[in-house]
């Protein structure tokens, strides 16, 4: 199978589909925005077909996700400044290879804790979201990152 066909095949995982806004494609990478509004949030997720693990990736890809995910990080550093970026590819509960980026703060709801089980996901208000996809969007146009409708 080529590697067009692979790409062709790609499927968003529905949890992720579910969980998130997604605000453009880097060459490698969809880029999705988290909607819990606890933590400026985004998640990387190689086009590739049945890739469950960072090692799954061809070498080629490996650099560009390690490109695209250092390149976000950077932004959301600018834009945030949190007092950390956690940066993660677990997948114990969507096995789809995707990679987190949050931007963590002393005085987040969670800190110093992980993010996960500490307090239920909240929803943004309408306004909020929209800004925070304006200015992710804005952040990160270019000509490696194209905006998905």
């Amino acid at each position: 199978m080529s590697e067009l066909d692979v790409k062709q095949q790609f499927e968003l995982d529905p949890q992720l589909a579910a969980d998130t806004v997604v605000l453009g494609k880097f060459p490698l990478s969809l880029l999705l925005l988290s909607k819990d509004a606890n933590f400026p949030w985004c998640i990387l997720v190689p086009r590739r077909k049945g890739i469950r693990e960072v090692h799954h990736l061809s070498e080629e890809d490996r650099v560009q996700l390690t490109r695209e995910s250092c390149h976000l990080a950077e932004v959301m550093a600018d834009l945030f400044v949190p007092d950390k970026m956690n940066v993660a590819a677990l997948g114990n509960m969507v096995p789809q290879l995707h990679v987190h980026h949050i931007a963590r703060f002393k005085t987040d709801v969670a800190w110093p804790k992980p993010i996960w089980g500490i307090v239920e996901a909240k929803g943004y208000e309408n306004a909020e979201l929209e800004e925070r996809v304006s200015r992710l969007r804005s952040a990160l146009a270019g000509d490696d990152f194209l905006l998905l409708d």
